[in-house]
Parts: C-alpha cells; structure tokens; sequence
C-alpha cells in the first residue's frame, strides 16, 4: 500500500513525538541571529531552560547531538592523559567512554551487567582508594536509554563527599531530563548534559551543558584543543542574548514553547505522570510473562521499558512484525543486547490512551510474531491507569 491510514507511532526512547505547539512555533520564519529580536529571544531561551534543569547556574546551548554535549563537557573540564572514572550501566555509557579516549583522556570503565544503575558503594570504594586524587572526574549516565536503568545520582554525589574526592561530577541525563526528576544544583551536580530530541520535546538539534561554578574554574585550566565547543566564547555572548557562530534559531523558538508547556503542566505533576505509565507498561510486562531488562525495582525507568524476549526469539525481527503490521516504532536493542530485548518510548507528550495504543500493538505483535506470552497485559496497564487516575 502507498498509504496506510492513521499516525505512525513513534514508540522509540527518543526522538519523541514533537507536540503541535512545539512544530507551530519552530516554523516561524527565520530571523536575524545579530539582531534586537533574536538577542530577546535568546535571553528567554537561556532563562527558561534554567528551571528545567533545577538550576540558576549557567545552561550553555550548543547547536549539536547529545554526543556533541558529552563532548563539549569533558574538553572544557579536563586535559589530555586525565584519569576519569566512568561506570558501565549500558551501551550510552561505553560510547561516552570510548569518547572520551578518542579526546585523549584515560577513561576506567567500572564493569556493569546492564541490569541496572550504578552502585554508589563501588563509585565510593574507588575513590577512596585514590589517594592521590588521579582521578579527575567521575562520569555517569542518570537514565540509561538502552536498557531503562535509571541511577540515583544523589547517592553517587554522596558517595564522593562521603570518599573526600574533589574530582568533578558529570552526569549525563539525555534522555532523563524533562521525564525523570533531576536536580543540577541540589544533587552536586558540576556538568549536566542533554540534548532536545527526548523529554524536551524537540526535534534533533540541540545540546547543552548546565555548569557549575566549580566546571567554569576547571575550564580555565583545562588544557584540550576546543573551538566550536568552548564554553568561554558562549559564556562570554549568552548574557547579551548572542552566542559565538550561528545557533538553531528556530529551535529556540521550539525550546521556549517546550518549556513552557513543562512549566504549566508543573514539574512534578510531569514526573508523576512518567512515573504512572512506566509503571502501567511494566504491569502489561509481568502479565505477559515477560522480564524487564532493569531488574532493580527501585532503578526501573520512566522514561522506557526495555523488554526482554525469551530464548531463540529474534527481538528485532518481532520489532519488524509490529512494524509491519500496526505501523509503530520500538526501540531496537543496543549492543550487548540486541536481537534480545526491545524498548517501549513512553516519554515526552504521552498520554494514558496513546499508551494504551502502543501496548495493544505490543501485545498483538507478541502474537502474530508467535512469542509465547500470557494474554492480558493490556488490561492490566488499565486497570492500573483507571486505579490510579
């Protein structure tokens, strides 16, 4: 068929789904990035932004991937041949890893399972065997996109104080911010980083770092090459509403309409309302006699759900099934994982009954794609969502 009727669902853990507010806004037309209306428009852009973060500390906005922040977060930070430690939690950590080597750092991976967040005691434990203070930074990723594990990054924070280690703090909350709560200044936060295309909302395009007093000192020092990802040249423009080369102009238009849809609908009420339909796909999960790929309850994402096929069936050919069949899009397994599990997206601008759609086609592929499963999920999640309106 040439057209297949309805809207394809868009079920991955990012890009999410853009709201029409959002793509109304982006198409205004473009504007001279040198001028009074763009230096407004900036300024409302830089201080939205803050809040969704939990921070009054400068968030720099780069026109770039995720990637590109991570990167941006380590070469204003660190020097070539500095020791960073970094905990293995899924295929998003070990990629920031490799970057890092790539940069000229010297990266310790914690080994993980992929079955969970990072463990403060072991973060703790290193650290407090260095006494030399080698280690320059510890890296972690809050909400793992390939296996849905989210990290307490409090603890971790702790776990440095607790080790006496002034190395800095950089978290990675990529898909996690704007879906998960997060909080920059109170958690200790020195470099967070995200990008647009997940909890905010956005299309692909933008990238940011929220810095800490202690991160700005660091880049001072910081002896690795940069241009285009310096934070002195955006520091230095951003308070007069500029930024140093040409930005994303109009998505900025998209990220103040993004934030202030977060804003109205009240953090809190955003987070709970993630919280409620992760816990309604996780429901349809168990009913089908299925496992999640987090196995700690109290790390389970609720940002997505990654499930688990069992033995000898090929995950992403169930993937292409529901594809096929009801046209929506899962997340494919990464890594270690895939062809073993698939990720079900319920982030961004999600509501109850688009969740009851998306799990209806999960469970009507798991049956035309003849994985053995139990009937039922589907009312499970309702008689959840209807339990707890």
């Amino acid at each position: 068929m040439s057209h297949r009727a309805g809207p394809h669902f868009l079920q991955i853990p990012g890009p999410s789904n853009v709201p029409g507010r959002i793509l109304r806004a982006i198409e205004r037309p473009t504007i001279d990035h040198r001028g009074p209306t763009f230096q407004a428009l900036a300024k409302e852009a830089l201080t939205k932004i803050r809040p969704i973060f939990q921070t009054t500390e400068p968030v720099i906005i780069f026109p770039s991937s995720g990637t590109g922040a991570w990167e941006a977060a380590l070469v204003n930070t660190l020097s070539p041949g500095d020791r960073v430690l970094m905990y293995e939690t899924g295929q998003f950590s070990t990629l920031w890893e490799e970057l890092a080597r790539r940069v000229g750092l010297e990266p310790e991976l914690i080994a993980g399972d992929w079955r969970g967040g990072v463990r403060a005691d072991v973060i703790e434990e290193r650290l407090t065997a260095d006494t030399g203070h080698e280690i320059k930074a510890v890296c972690i990723v809050h909400n793992e996109t390939s296996t849905g594990a989210t990290s307490k990054v409090a603890d971790v924070r702790a776990a440095i104080d607790r080790a006496k280690h002034p190395a800095l703090f950089l978290v990675d909350t990529i898909s996690g911010l704007a879906s998960a709560d997060y909080k920059h200044d109170e958690w200790g936060v020195d470099v967070t980083i995200t990008g647009s295309q997940k909890g905010l909302m956005l299309p692909p395009g933008l990238g940011f770092n929220a810095v800490s007093k202690k991160a700005v000192e660091a880049s001072k020092s910081s002896r690795s090459l940069r241009s285009y990802w310096d934070w002195s040249g955006q520091l230095a423009n951003n308070p007069t509403g500029n930024f140093p080369y040409t930005p994303a102009t109009n998505l900025l238009y998209g990220l103040i309409e993004a934030c202030d849809m977060l804003m109205d609908e009240g953090l809190d009420n955003v987070f709970a309302r993630h919280e409620r339909h992760a816990e309604a796909t996780r429901r349809a999960v168990a009913t089908w006699g299925l496992e999640t790929q987090c196995l700690e309850p109290s790390e389970h994402s609720p940002v997505l759900t990654g499930v688990v096929m069992p033995d000898g069936i090929d995950a992403d050919a169930v993937r292409g099934v529901i594809l096929e069949n009801y046209d929506m899009s899962l997340g494919a397994g990464l890594g270690k994982v895939k062809g073993k599990m698939f990720r079900i997206g319920h982030l961004g601008d999600f509501n109850d009954l688009m969740l009851m759609g998306t799990l209806s086609g999960v469970e009507m592929g798991l049956a035309v794609a003849g994985v053995p499963h139990a009937k039922g999920g589907v009312q499970a999640a309702m008689d959840y969502l209807t339990g707890n309106a």
